[in-house]
């Protein structure tokens, strides 16, 4: 059985999300979520419900359960469990997780969980296809500030995303997100240490770096001014 690994407990965490043996119990948790506690929708809330509904969806057409997913994923059921409610956010450790779960990039989980316009006038100003800089989705870890804003729609053959990395921060990607995977690197801005299984390589802006076999990866940016960066993922023929 893979590592299981979880978020800190946060406010929405009750007694009733841990038995005797330590395991969560998911199905009591989901019991006690109070009316009282639901406030007018914010943007990164109806954001975090969506996704949720995707995660819950995507499990339900596996016919996993809560338990089944924690397997695959190595996520705790008690996380899965307040993703798929829209009372947590994952990071993006435990959503490249999810994502490897379910055979699929991060960027196709995310993406019927964000809001997306298509304009569909005749103004060349508003042509189809053309994704204007302004209403561009994005989504970001809450734990280290890191945000990835998709560049290519989820029907383009290549999964096209830009990645801001704060100062100082890291974030981590098992090798079950890239299984299947082909995978490129583009720095745009800044100093990025990318660490791939045992290995550490530094990149500059304008390098790139193209990974291989499936591997653990850590994005790190140890400089002092975030990190910008394009990442590119095909499916292997």
């Amino acid at each position: 059985m893979s590592h299981i690994v979880d978020e800190p407990e946060g406010a929405d965490a009750t007694p009733a999300d841990t038995l005797a043996d330590g395991s969560a119990d998911t199905e009591h948790a989901e019991q006690t979520e109070h009316p009282e506690h639901v406030n007018a929708e914010h943007p990164d809330d109806a954001d975090q419900r969506r996704l949720g509904e995707r995660l819950q969806r995507l499990r339900t057409e596996r016919r996993w359960s809560l338990t089944e997913l924690a397997e695959e994923s190595g996520v705790s059921r008690a996380m899965i469990n307040r993703v798929e409610r829209g009372v947590s956010s994952p990071t993006a450790t435990i959503l490249g997780r999810l994502s490897g779960a379910f055979g699929l990039t991060v960027s196709q989980l995310l993406d019927e969980a964000l809001e997306h316009e298509v304009p569909r006038t005749s103004d060349p100003d508003e042509a189809r296809g053309v994704q204007r800089a302004a209403s561009a989705d994005s989504w970001t870890d809450p734990e280290t500030g890191y945000r990835r804003r998709p560049l290519s729609s989820a029907d383009f053959p290549a999964d096209v995303t830009e990645v801001r990395l704060p100062a100082g921060r890291e974030v981590a990607y098992p090798a079950s997100a890239y299984a299947f995977l082909r995978h490129c690197i583009w720095v745009v801005d800044g100093t990025l240490e990318l660490q791939v299984g045992e290995t550490t390589t530094r990149l500059g802006t304008g390098d790139r770096i193209e990974l291989g076999e499936p591997a653990d990866v850590v994005y790190r940016n140890a400089g002092d001014e975030p990190c910008r960066y394009v990442v590119v993922v095909v499916r292997q023929r």
